[in-house]
């Protein structure tokens, strides 16, 4: 087990520095920043003397070794847009980006594992083949789309909604939050089925069933629980995933959140604030995943057999 930690946590590191490697050159590839934070009149000259201030002339591996020791204790640096502490900006709309991931699982659990169990005991009926119909067009619809047509029909023609924003408390959270949690819903749906419907057919609960215990005893007690430990382990991927992938939904409900920040910052090339949101996203997706392998070792022992 020692091991199997040391290994994850070893490979964990490693992916986060390819991923700052990687985003880093990218951003830096792009152009100059200095052009966005001068006036237009401003002469080459000049632009060259605050270019060689700011240590945008060092080559790209210097500048590269010079954020990484800033990013380990939190420095990024100042943002060029905003004239603050890249990490200051940042941290301002994480809460509403935590927010939204938060309500988003919540939707996706109350959707997706009810509709997972009664597709599952319900093989092969009607409501099986509306569920899966459901599970696949959650998964196939692009998240734009969704939200563009939630907010036509609840916030245009009813009026039950606002059209975006954060301003209107938890009456603004309900649609973002439904369109980011209707792919992990219809996600998690379709797993708990295939794996209940696995679980089922096992040795155990025709044991079970010819002792005669009651169907919804053995669903509950017997199937699920086996079942849903793959569940629990996939639900953190899923919240990491909402975290990083909230940057569409945000966009189209103008919610004040990172992902909205990151494409305003990409767009201005704000390479402070883009380099401290990746590096920030890249680790709580690492660490959810590291945290997820080491509750699947816990959950199933087979594993840590193996």
């Amino acid at each position: 087990m020692g091991k199997y930690l040391l290994k994850r946590l070893g490979q964990s590191i490693i992916a986060i520095l390819g991923i700052t490697v990687v985003v880093f050159f990218i951003l830096h590839l792009t152009g100059n920043p200095v052009e966005l934070m001068v006036s237009p009149t401003t002469s080459k000259e000049e632009m060259e003397i605050l270019s060689e201030e700011m240590g945008f002339n060092d080559p790209l591996p210097v500048q590269y070794v010079r954020f990484l020791k800033g990013a380990l204790v939190g420095d990024f640096g100042t943002s060029y847009y905003y004239n603050e502490p890249a990490m200051s900006v940042v941290l301002e709309r994480a809460p509403a980006t935590l927010t939204l991931a938060c309500a988003a699982l919540l939707i996706s659990v109350v959707l997706g594992i009810p509709a997972g169990i009664v597709a599952a005991v319900k093989r092969n009926s009607v409501s099986d083949a509306v569920i899966r119909v459901l599970a696949l067009l959650g998964q196939c619809m692009p998240a734009f789309w969704l939200g563009i047509m939630l907010i036509m029909l609840f916030a245009v023609k009813l009026g039950w909604m606002p059209t975006g924003g954060a301003e209107d408390g938890l009456r603004s959270l309900i649609l973002p939050a439904f369109t980011l949690g209707v792919f992990s819903a219809a996600t998690i749906c379709r797993l708990l089925r295939s794996n209940l419907i696995e679980v089922l057919g096992k040795e155990y609960i025709d044991v079970a069933k010819a002792k005669g215990l009651p169907k919804s005893k053995i669903i509950g007690k017997h199937a699920l629980k086996n079942a849903m430990s793959s569940i629990i382990t996939i639900l953190g991927m899923q919240f990491a995933s909402l975290l990083g992938g909230s940057v569409i939904t945000e966009q189209v409900f103008a919610w004040p959140g990172v992902g909205r920040l990151v494409i305003h910052s990409i767009t201005t090339s704000d390479f402070a604030v883009v380099e401290c949101i990746v590096f920030l996203m890249a680790v709580i997706f690492v660490v959810i995943n590291f945290i997820v392998d080491v509750l699947y070792c816990v959950i199933n022992p087979r594993v840590r057999l193996q």
